[in-house]
């Protein structure tokens, strides 16, 4: 790039990442995701490393962070709070590990210590003989704010440093940390917002971000705001000498430091931690960004120094974004099997956590004109539990023209006026004759209900569309030389899709029962149906007060379930299917399991990201738990989704845990 251009390119690119810099240090509202400024500052700094004659001195490259808020006093740091330079891949992790051997310029051993990277607020704590008199936020790095009194009503912020008996405390210590805001509390905490007509936090770090300045420390210290430590600064008295010791130092002294830290000794130990922890994130109840890698040996640290206060004995090793930003061309409208209209969103393709993303869920209408999402919007999208593509909010302002989004009064497939049931945050199409019942029925009954392997949504769409398969029962009657006759199908697949569909006929009778479509019947309650009546014929013949008595049915569902089958076509639909072979009768599939969560009971809420609402009840189930739609004392927890809905107060009124995604996965580790 020429000079001139780049001259040009440089200038905009300083004007961007200052405009980004004052929404996310001065007004806590940044409009965009980390992964975004991140890919300004690097072409910035890139740049600028090709062109250095236009290296200015007021440059976002030359100093860190931005200047703090007005509203609260201004403090200098006593040791510069710089930012670490980071890494994305195991090669410049090795090669920053042999520029800091090329440095120290002996061939002395050198340890690392690893500690997640928390996504949230640094903050400096500085105590004089023991005692807690000042906290600030790391502003520009240099200077901050002081946020004494709010981080005094944080229960994990010492108020003294504990010491031993006899022991003094040391003249001076300033501790380094990271305020956060769980996720456990997150999701509440947005609820609340929204009630008081308050606009929801985009996410945790912005929730612990703007809970610390408050101006009223009472609502600080409504917030269950969390700290972890993972240094000092400025310090007087005799201090451990390595990272590693520092921590165990600090924690026998009464501060927080997270139990996921680790000491490694070698570079290629450090790689494949970071590789590891990719994958464990979703674990934790905090949001962590990547993992933070120090030398071990504090002399060594000494040694090295620091660059534009970017230490050289550190760095950040981040992951693939799991946001992105992107426009959202137009929202549709599926039709689900049981009626519902679902909302997704069609998007320019963008790469996000190591996928190119084109579409994403967007739950239901109030959940889209909550965040205030419309067609035309540039918006960020993130792969929630780096799985299902969702999103998030927009990016900026609203594109000229755009309207808030309204779901249509008509059902798109059939025309029939949709409606919205009381309490129920999803609109549906009350046509039971409605094209989108008999095929997405069809998907469910492939994949979620029968499992049959490699027959998905592809293969259910394409036979509809040719006219082979309009029902359960015409699956069943398929020949090879139908499938093969397809345009592009070969005989060696045909014969393998004839095998498995002929091979799901075994499933067991519960599932045969969740494919079947009876409204408000999930896998669970299916199962529970088949313990009890035994069989097609029990079942056919229960009345609704007989049904009742089923865990989990009570006399909506119970009334549901017998009026599919006082319906002439539902009975002939599954003595069709039992005379083509299908299992019509209990085994040793639906007896209760014995396992690690034998004894306990949940109840599941909201939309999960990383599970359907079936394959967690059926995950739960598989270890012993009993899963049930209403909560009660008996209940050991409540696992809350997206737009959980009033089953999270009546948990907290009886006491129950409100558990969320992260500690779902924990329960199902106990399989291990």
């Amino acid at each position: 790039m020429p000079s001139s251009e780049a001259a040009g390119r440089i200038a905009e690119l300083r004007r961007l990442v200052a405009h980004h810099d004052y929404r996310y240090h001065v007004l806590d509202d940044p409009e965009v995701p980390d992964s975004a400024y991140d890919a300004l500052f690097d072409e910035l700094k890139a740049l600028e490393e090709l062109h250095p004659e236009l290296v200015t001195a007021d440059s976002p490259t030359q100093r860190v962070g931005g200047v703090p808020a007005a509203g609260f006093k201004k403090v200098e740091h006593l040791q510069a709070m710089g930012s670490l330079e980071k890494v994305t891949t195991p090669e410049a992790l090795e090669k920053w590990a042999a520029d800091v051997r090329k440095r120290l310029g002996t061939d002395e051993p050198v340890a690392y210590v690893l500690e997640p990277k928390i996504d949230g607020s640094a903050i400096s704590l500085v105590y004089e003989n023991g005692v807690f008199v000042r906290g600030a936020t790391r502003g520009d790095g240099t200077r901050g704010e002081d946020v004494t009194q709010n981080l005094r009503t944080v229960d994990a912020v010492p108020l003294r440093v504990l010491t031993r008996d006899g022991e003094a405390p040391p003249p001076l210590l300033e501790v380094r940390g990271e305020i956060y805001f769980p996720l456990s509390g997150f999701a509440r905490f947005n609820e609340a917002q929204v009630a008081a007509g308050k606009k929801p936090a985009p996410n945790s770090r912005n929730a612990a971000a703007g809970s610390l300045r408050q101006l009223d420390s009472r609502i600080t210290a409504g917030r269950p705001l969390s700290l972890w430590v993972y240094g000092a600064g400025a310090r007087e008295g005799e201090f451990p000498r390595t990272q590693w010791e520092l921590l165990g130092w600090l924690r026998e002294h009464g501060f927080r430091t997270n139990p996921h830290a680790e000491r490694l000794e070698t570079i290629e130990a450090v790689a494949e931690a970071c590789t590891v922890w990719e994958t464990r994130r979703a674990e934790l109840d905090y949001e962590i960004d990547g993992i933070v890698i120090k030398l071990d040996d504090l002399d060594q640290q000494r040694r090295l120094g620091a660059l534009h206060q970017r230490p050289r004995w550190a760095r950040a090793y981040k992951w693939a974004p799991s946001t992105a930003i992107t426009r959202l061309n137009r929202i549709h409208i599926r039709v689900g099997r049981t009626g519902a209209l679902n909302p997704w969103a069609e998007l320019e393709p963008v790469h996000v956590g190591g996928v190119t993303v084109s579409n994403a869920t967007l739950h239901n209408e109030e959940d889209i004109n909550r965040k205030d999402i419309r067609e035309g919007d540039l918006v960020v999208v993130q792969r929630a539990g780096d799985v299902i593509p969702q999103v998030v909010g927009p990016a900026g302002p609203h594109a000229k023209g755009t309207r808030p989004f309204r779901m249509p009064v008509t059902c798109p497939l059939c025309g029939v006026e949709v409606v919205k049931p009381p309490g129920e945050v999803m609109h549906r199409c009350p046509n039971r004759a409605c094209p989108s019942r008999g095929l997405e029925t069809l998907i469910h009954w492939v994949s979620a209900a029968m499992d049959i392997e490699g027959v998905g949504e592809q293969f259910v769409r394409r036979l509809w569309d040719a006219g082979l398969l309009r029902s359960m029962p015409d699956l069943y009657r398929l020949t090879a030389e139908q499938l093969a006759a397809l345009d592009g199908y070969g005989e060696v697949s045909a014969r393998h899709a004839i095998a498995s569909i002929e091979a799901s006929k075994a499933q067991p009778f519960s599932r045969v029962l969740f494919g079947l479509n009876i409204p408000k019947i999930g896998w669970v309650l299916a199962r529970n149906l088949a313990r009890r009546f035994g069989s097609i014929d029990g079942l056919i013949g229960a009345s609704q007060e007989e049904l009742e008595l089923t865990e989990g049915i009570g006399p909506d569902r119970a009334e549901l379930v017998a009026e599919w089958f006082a319906e002439e076509e539902n009975v002939a639909l599954v003595r069709e299917l039992e005379s083509l072979g299908l299992t019509m009768r209990s085994g040793e599939a639906e007896a209760p399991v014995e396992g690690p969560l034998s004894g306990r009971q949940y109840v599941i809420t909201g939309t999960l990201e990383g599970y359907t609402r079936e394959e967690a009840k059926a995950a739960l189930e598989a270890l012993g738990a009993r899963v049930s739609d209403a909560v009660s004392k008996k209940t050991a927890g409540v696992i809350v989704g997206e737009s959980p809905g009033s089953k999270v107060q009546k948990a907290e009124k009886a006491g129950v845990a409100v558990l969320d995604e992260a500690a779902l996965v924990a329960l199902l580790a106990e399989r291990d």
